[in-house]
């Protein structure tokens, strides 16, 4: 008879304990969902900002050409070796260039600038 009755206090306990700690849970979720609907909103905001910056920048610049955008994009080291390395095999230029997935052009000047012989 006891035990039921430290079970009935416990049981009785336990339910009045569900409704503050659920009523703290509810908050809880209710914060998070506030907060990220927030950053969802800054997110939108930023990217709105970003495009018109970038529309801003593309005003008056003309297209870029590939020989534009390979001259301020320097050949990666090791593409450098792939390309000395297949030169010395006795590969052709196209064949490099095909290889190394660069024009010829730029393998030339690879080539010219590690001071090899075309």
């Amino acid at each position: 008879m006891d035990i039921e009755l430290i079970l009935l206090c416990i049981g009785i306990l336990f339910i009045i304990l569900s409704f503050f700690i659920g009523k703290s849970t509810r908050k809880s979720e209710e914060d998070i969902e506030n907060i990220s609907i927030s950053l969802h909103q800054e997110t939108n905001q930023l990217k709105k900002r970003l495009k018109a910056v970038e529309e801003e920048l593309m005003i008056g610049v003309g297209p870029i050409t590939n020989g534009q955008r390979r001259k301020t994009k320097p050949v990666h080291e090791i593409i450098v070796n792939q390309i000395l390395s297949l030169k010395a095999q006795g590969y052709s230029i196209p064949e490099i260039a095909k290889r190394s997935s660069l024009p010829d052009e730029e393998v030339m000047e690879v080539l010219k600038s590690r001071g090899v012989a075309l």
